[in-house]
């Protein structure tokens, strides 16, 4: 028993790399196949469990390194992609993964010490969180225009076209509607402006790791940050690592880069891991790996300790594995010719957005490049584009 579930755990942790660093590959399609072949599976359902959560924390890790080194975003990490391209052009990728890294390290302990608050209080606080949760959301989303620095007019057009078109994306009847969308106003717009700018991916630092500092008040800034949201985010419905970095970000005040990628490695892995302990506490799931997991076993509280064995185990391996696979994309990214790069990875995300959407979905994913550039031509903040979640997200309460 002891023997199946290191097992399970290690090769959760290899699928989750692999899911993690293949643009295109979610740990929900490889949940879903799971699940549908555990039926003649000669697995204990714990360990079948302990496999989805292990490859579920490892994805939160890895993931990063294709948005940072690519501009191929999966739809939990989509703004790091933001800080994460210009600090590729700056040489500085390596760099940027890193501090992913620190915040999703960081995000273990968060888990550990959420977990007993969750366990004795969140079923008696989880219909007050409902209640509030849409005016939290509209103050954010205030907060988000009246903050923006060039112009708060092409704020406010941006914020609302992307919200009209998350609208549309989620009435498409389309099985994965974020794929397109975030793909193009995020992945393939970025790529499209590299290849016009004909820009040129320079040599790639690979500073020792005591060498990537951040001051510990930028540190802990981040992680207060990720503190507030990422808890919400985890148990409430059509919420989720976006709405709760725009969330953080806003609450807590201005980021600089090496502080949101922080944020959002924290983020990530938070709400993937405390999905899980809502799972438990109030049978509710908020990942598709928390619904895989529901399917497979009824949690008891033994359970539950196994599965956090698991989440900190795993995300101890993964911190060291992205780490070592970070210093390897960085020593080959710069001898690639970037722009023929960019083509290929927009036709690889095209492919796949067709294979899962279909022609609607090549319609949505161009539809949500031409947003995303305008974003960018429009010289603000492409976090105005996250009104593609928040406007669904507050009408989802209200109606």
């Amino acid at each position: 028993m002891i023997l199946e579930i290191i097992l399970a755990l290690l090769l959760g942790v290899t699928a989750g790399t692999i899911t993690g660093i293949t643009p295109g590959i979610h740990i929900n399609l490889v949940s879903a196949i799971l699940i549908s072949i555990s039926a003649v599976s000669f697995v204990q359902p714990i360990s079948l469990a302990i496999f989805l959560v292990a490859m579920a924390i490892t994805h939160t890790f890895v993931d990063y390194i294709p948005s940072v080194f690519l501009g191929a975003p999966d739809e939990d990490n989509f703004l790091s992609i933001l800080p994460g391209h210009e600090m590729l052009i700056k040489g500085e990728a390596h760099s940027a993964v890193v501090y992913t890294l620190y915040g999703s390290l960081s995000a273990l302990f968060v888990i550990l010490i959420f977990t007993p608050i969750f366990i004795f209080f969140l079923p008696a606080a989880y219909p007050y969180a409902q209640r509030i949760m849409p005016f939290i959301l509209i103050i954010a989303s205030i907060f988000l225009i009246y903050f923006e620095k060039s112009s708060r007019i092409w704020a406010t057009i941006i914020f609302l076209m992307s919200g009209l078109l998350g609208i549309a994306s989620f009435s498409l009847p389309l099985k994965e509607p974020l794929l397109p969308l975030f793909t193009g106003l995020f992945g393939v717009s970025s790529l499209i402006t590299s290849i016009t700018k004909e820009q040129k991916i320079p040599k790639q630092k690979i500073l020792p790791i005591k060498q990537i500092k951040l001051p510990l008040h930028s540190f802990l800034k981040s992680v207060f940050a990720s503190v507030i949201a990422s808890p919400l985010c985890s148990f409430l419905p059509g919420l989720g690592s976006g709405q709760a970095a725009v969330i953080g970000s806003e609450v807590i005040g201005d980021l600089n880069r090496k502080e949101f990628l922080v944020l959002l490695g924290a983020i990530n892995t938070i709400v993937t891991g405390l999905s899980f302990i809502t799972l438990y506490t109030i049978g509710k799931t908020r990942t598709g790996v928390a619904v895989a997991v529901s399917k497979v076993i009824e949690l008891n509280l033994s359970d539950l300790w196994k599965i956090i064995g698991a989440i900190v185990i795993s995300g101890i391996l993964a911190f060291f594995i992205t780490l070592f696979l970070s210093k390897k994309f960085s020593k080959k990214i710069s001898k690639i010719n970037y722009r023929i790069l960019s083509w290929i990875i927009i036709t690889i995300l095209f492919v796949v957005c067709f294979v899962f959407s279909g022609w609607i979905g090549i319609i949505l994913l161009a539809v949500s490049t031409v947003v995303g550039l305008t974003c960018i031509y429009a010289g603000i903040r492409r976090t105005h584009l996250m009104g593609c979640l928040l406007i669904p997200t507050i009408l989802l309460y209200f109606f």
